[in-house]
């Protein structure tokens, strides 16, 4: 077990760019519809701020996500994440197209998935993700597991683990214990 969480620092320690599915990682993965058909979804604020200290710390943000919502659009904006793919189910081609467009490389990419659809990005990525209630499949090959679910904490919890592992969690903390 301590070799597996050493594994997991190590992995997390080269990351340059983290990117985040969105249903079951920033979201708890259900869908609201009111009565016009519109869906509404519920973010974290803790998730947020992590994934700000992230970006602060030297670490780009994305998202790719299977389904296409304009809330996330916004608050993609809201969190200052330029890099957004929707409505994309094959993700691999979204995160090759990523990694062309920001010139990185797999091995300094971190992805959060939940699922089995995330599972090719999620194999090949330096450092992988997922929540206690994802997908057996996928929890069985990543690298880290939140104690959090998705939605409740789980994206602060991977941003927090990666600032310790790059040993920049005290600096993005020191702003806020002046």
């Amino acid at each position: 077990m301590q070799s597996d969480i050493n594994r997991a620092v190590a992995c997390a320690a080269k990351i340059r760019l983290m990117i985040f599915d969105v249903d079951g990682i920033l979201t708890d993965g259900s869908l609201h519809f009111g009565p016009e058909g519109e869906v509404f979804k519920t973010f974290n604020v803790l998730d947020g701020q992590g994934i700000k200290q992230l970006q602060h710390s030297g670490v780009a943000t994305a998202i790719i996500s299977a389904r296409q919502s304009t809330i996330v659009a916004r608050r993609a904006a809201d969190l200052g994440i330029a890099h957004v793919y929707q409505g994309i189910h094959d993700k691999f081609s979204a995160f090759k197209q990523l990694l062309t467009t920001t010139a990185m490389n797999m091995d300094a990419c971190g992805f959060a998935g939940d699922d089995v659809i995330d599972l090719p990005i999620l194999t090949r990525v330096g450092f992988a993700a997922s929540v206690p209630n994802g997908h057996p499949e996928v929890t069985q090959r990543v690298h880290y597991v939140t104690k959090a679910e998705g939605g409740h904490g789980a994206a602060r919890e991977i941003c927090d683990f990666i600032l310790r592992a790059q040993g920049n969690y005290d600096a993005a903390l020191a702003p806020y214990l002046t």
